[in-house]
Formats: structure tokens, sequence, C-alpha cells
């Protein structure tokens, strides 16, 4: 039997239904599909789309039948959709009867406060003794779920009513009561192994609850449950639960936030938003650090903290600057621990942080502490305090070469540089009126502070990207280093000047921030010069950040020091900065008439 491919010209190919050979080079009957680059007569293998090619047919060999697809059934009439869909729109609406059986039926004046709670309660106990025995029965997973469901959210909406409405239980005695409840329905779950089911009885009553009370103990009865589903991740990985046990007090809260910022003064509510907020945290921190030690790649545990985290940022803005920025530093010094154990490999492996979760303590981490540097700062410390901040994650980045502390270093640094730009802004730069009244010693400590930063960013930058010496990354990494050291330099000289109270003081301090640039200047020049024959990269950079530095001086000594100062002190200026040419000019000649020579190096750093 001849293999498949191209058939040579003596065999013959089979027509499709029928068995009739067509020989090579005569037409087939009407209606034979053919293909370009086939020997007429010979049809195509039917059952393939156009644009594959299509083998032939062997003589003697009968074409293979088209494949058959199995016909796509619709969504509803899946098996199990529409069970699972009637089953949540049943729980949905038993339980919204419930609410009504609490609140409405109150409010209307049927029954008393005694038949309503009872009622509630045995109606919940028989949904869930309804639903264990459905369960068992052959078909009954579905129902047995939304069954046990309902009664377990029905019981503990009936607690918050008891507790929040009827006032019988002190709220304390109600949140142990309610927190037992909701244990129970999620063992239910473990045991039943039924994430669904867990979902069901967390997101039935945290939806519901608002209904029955908005009074503040809500926020107790939302964080019950989100402390009572913190054993069952432990034994089971439940993604969904993670978020729906961390929303419903996240948002609760941010809505008490929210209402306390636009309504008058009440340092009672303050007080219990602080309280819920702590919780919060701490049951989302507790809950995450516990199960990602126990399993590393649980990105909704991460997820579910990070939101967690957001009420105690939030609160903050309730209280007093004193009060929020010892909050916010509590809070950032707890976050930060967390983070800092990811950064040495002997610290991960004894604390077993994964790096997620380390990422998220530390990004919502530098958010607290920015709030606490705000809030023990003024307009003229700002920029010192943040920073000072960015000077250590940036050390702490180049030093251990971690991206996740250089990001938040940097933007640290880009805060600290914006508000030293408010602070000392251009104007106030260059007119002596502006300079004396908002200049002053701070100014010079910002900047300074400003330079050494830039100095570590400069070196962390160059260890985590691996900047090749030389090129152009490195060249503009140094332009923008260079352009932000002299605004610096310029910001601190000139504050000095104006804190020295001197009647010349700003001038004074104009023609040395000249000098200094042309110094610097020089030096670098004088530095890439020296390295010629070594380094021609090294060369390269140093003798263009001196160039541009150069530039930059001699901009300002004609566009502005000339028509500002005046006498000796513009004649000083002037006298130095000349001086410093003559010499960088003088050494550049030497040099590259030292390059030109037989067997000496060229500028680029290869013999002649």
């Amino acid at each position: 039997m001849a293999a498949y491919g191209p058939a040579p010209e003596r065999n013959w190919g089979w027509l499709p239904g029928s068995g009739a050979a067509v020989p090579p080079g005569a037409a087939p009957p009407p209606g034979v599909p053919q293909r370009a680059g086939v020997p007429q007569g010979w049809p195509m293998q039917p059952g393939l789309p156009p644009h594959v090619g299509r083998r032939m047919v062997p003589p003697g060999m009968v074409p293979p039948a088209p494949p058959r697809r199995e016909p796509q059934i619709p969504w509803w009439q899946r098996d199990g959709v529409i069970s699972r869909v009637l089953a949540v729109a049943g729980v949905a609406v038993t339980l919204i009867g419930v609410v009504m059986l609490l609140v409405l039926a109150a409010q209307a004046g049927f029954f008393g406060p005694v038949p309503r709670v009872v009622s509630g309660a045995v109606f919940s106990v028989a949904l869930v003794g309804a639903g264990v025995r459905v369960f068992d029965k052959a078909g009954g997973r579905v129902g047995g779920i939304a069954l046990a469901a309902t009664g377990v959210a029905g019981a503990y909406l009936d607690m918050v009513a008891v507790t929040a409405v009827y006032h019988w239980l002190h709220p304390v005695l109600g949140l142990a009561v309610a927190l037992a409840v909701a244990a129970g329905g999620v063992g239910l779950a473990m045991r039943w192994n039924s994430q669904p089911l867990a979902v069901l009885v967390v997101l039935g009553a945290a939806l519901l609850a608002p209904f029955v009370t908005a009074d503040l103990v809500l926020l107790g009865f939302l964080i019950v449950l989100q402390l009572a589903c913190i054993p069952v991740q432990f034994g089971r990985d439940w993604p969904f639960l993670h978020v729906v046990r961390t929303v419903p007090a996240v948002l609760a809260t941010l809505v008490g936030v929210l209402i306390a910022l636009v309504e008058p003064f009440d340092s009672t509510r303050e007080l219990w938003l602080l309280e819920a907020s702590i919780a919060i945290a701490v049951v989302g921190l507790a809950g995450t650090v516990l199960v990602v030690r126990k399993r590393a790649g649980d990105i909704a545990a991460t997820l579910s903290f990070a939101i967690s985290t957001t009420p105690l940022l939030a609160v903050v803005a309730l209280f007093d600057c004193r009060i929020a920025a010892v909050v916010a530093a509590a809070h950032a010094a707890v976050l930060l621990s967390v983070a800092a154990t990811a950064l040495t490999p002997k610290m991960r492996a004894m604390a077993k942080i994964p790096g997620h979760t380390a990422i998220a303590a530390a990004v919502a981490g530098s958010f607290a502490l920015l709030e606490a540097c705000v809030g023990v700062t003024s307009a003229q410390t700002l920029p010192i305090a943040t920073l000072l901040v960015a000077l250590g994650f940036l050390g702490v980045a180049g030093q251990l070469r971690s991206g996740a502390a250089s990001c938040i270093g940097l933007a640290f640094a880009l805060i600290g540089g914006l508000a030293f730009a408010a602070m000392a802004t251009p104007e106030k730069l260059a007119s002596q009126h502006l300079a004396e009244q908002y200049l002053s010693l701070s100014t010079t400590l910002a900047a300074v502070i400003g330079l050494a930063v830039v100095t570590v960013a400069v070196w962390t930058v160059r260890r985590l990207a691996g900047t090749p010496k030389g090129g152009a990354e490195e060249s503009m990494l140094w332009i923008a280093a260079s352009g932000a050291a002299l605004y610096l330099v310029t910001a601190a000289i000139v504050a000095v000047g104006v804190a020295t109270g001197a009647a010349d003081g700003f001038v004074v301090g104009h023609s040395i921030a000249t000098i200094v640039w042309m110094v610097a200047a020089t030096a670098a020049l004088l530095y890439g010069l020296r390295n010629l024959a070594r380094s021609a990269a090294i060369a390269k950079v140093a003798l263009g950040s001196g160039l541009l530095v150069t530039t930059a001086a001699l901009a300002k000594l004609f566009l502005f020091d000339l028509a500002t100062l005046d006498g000796l002190i513009r004649v000083a200026a002037f006298l130095v900065v000349g001086i410093l040419l003559l010499l960088t000019g003088t050494r550049y000649a030497r040099a590259f008439a030292e390059a030109g020579t037989p067997g000496a190096a060229s500028p680029d750093g290869k013999s002649r």
C-alpha cells in the first residue's frame, strides 16, 4: 500500500464518496474539489480545513471520515448549573426573610421580641438539620450546602439582633456567641470539604448584618467573621474565603471613617473606629503570616493582608498630628519588621515568609511611615524626614541588592525632592527678599541630606541595574545626578549665607556657589583626564559631566552673577572661575598632546 504524500503519476486517486478512480491527467467529475499543486484528477482528502495542506488518498484505500464534533451544551443545560443558581438565590431570599422577621416585624409591631428571636433561632436550627440530612443523600450536596449555609447565617443574624437590637446580651458575650456560631458553620464546611458553604455563611451574614443594625457594634460582628475563618485556611486552600472574610469588615470601617470625617466630632466613635482598624490589621496580619508559612504560594492570603491594612492607614485622619504620628509609626514598625524578614537568606529561612507577603508589608509599611513623617514635621522639616527615610531604604537596597527597597527609597526620594523644591523654589533662590524670608538652616540640612541621597541613589542604581560603564544609561544617570547636586549645593550655600544675617549674605552665597560649581567641574575634568589611559569608559563619563557642569557654571556666572553681584564679590567670582578654567584647559591640552605621541594611549584607551 502506498504511503501518504505526493503520489507518483501511475497511482490512482479515489473520488470522495465513490469507489471510482480517476487516472492522472483526467478531469474529475463536476463537484469534486481540487487544490493548486495537486495533479489533475486527484481529489482533496475530505474533512480538513481549507488552510491545511491536504494529503493525497492512496489508491486502494478508503478516505478517512471527517472527525465529528460533540455538540456544545448551553450553560443553562449543564449538570449542576441551574441547581447551584437556584440554591444561591434560595439562600439570599431566605436570609432576607430572616432579616425581615428580626427587624421589619419589630418596626411594624408584629409579634413580640421573644417570639421573633425564638422563631428565628428555631428556623435556623431546622435548616441546618435539614441540610445535614439532605447532604448525605444521592445528589443532595448542592441542596444540603444551601440549607446549611442559610441556617448558620440566619443564626448569626439572630445573634446580631439579640445583641445590637434588643440588647439582651452584653456586646462581649454576644460577640463570643456569634464567634461560636460562625466557627460551627466553617467547621461544617471543613467536614464537608466545601468552600461554597463557608463562603455562603460568611457572605450572607456579612451582607445582611448591616440591615439588622448600623451601630458601631456591627464592626465587631464583621471582625468576628474575619477571625472565625482563620483556622479553616490552615487545612484548606480556599482563596475566595480569604477575600470574603476580609472585605466586609474593611469596607464597613472605611465607610465609618468617611462618615466621621464629614460629621461633627465624636471621640467615642473615633475610638471605636481606631480599635476596629487595629483589630482588622492584627487579624489580617496574624492570619496571613500563619497561612503563608505553611503555603508559600498563597497569593490570596497576601492580598487579604494588604486589604486589611487600609483601615488603619485611613483612620489616622480622624486624630490630631501627634496621635496620628504615633499610630502610624507603630503600624509602620510592625509592617516593616515583617518585610525585613525577607532581606537575607538566613532571615527568610527562619521566618518562612514568602517574598510576595514581604513586598506587601513593605509597601503598606512605607505608606504608614510617610504618614508618621507628615504627622511629626512641618513644611520646613518634611524634606529632611522624607530624605532621611529615602537614604535608609536606598542604603539597604544597594547593600542587599533589593529591588523592592530601591523602589520605596526612590519614591521617598521623589517625595522629599518635591517637598524641597517647594521649600526652596528657583524664585526664592534668585530673589534676595524671598530668600531671606523663607530660607534657613533647615534648608541647608535638607540640601546636605539630599546630596547624600543622590550619591547613594547613583550607587544603588548602578549595583542593581548593572549599568555598563561609559554607556548611554550611565551618562544619563550622571547627568541627572549632576543637575540635582548643583541645585542642592546652590540652595545649601545660599541658605547658609542668608542664615548668617549679614547684609550681603545672599550675594556672597551665590558667589561661593558659582565657585563650588566650577571646582566640581574642574575635579571631574581632571579625574577624567587622569583615567584616559586606564579606562576610556570612565574618562568619557567624567569628562562629559565636567564639561556639562562647566557650561552651567559659566552660564550662571554671566547670566545671573554678573547682574546680581557687585564689587569685590563679583571680581572674586570671575577671578576664581577664570583661573580654574585656565588650569583645566592647560591640563586638557597636555593630556591630549601626550595621548597623540607614538606608543602613548589615545583618549579612547588604545595605544597608538
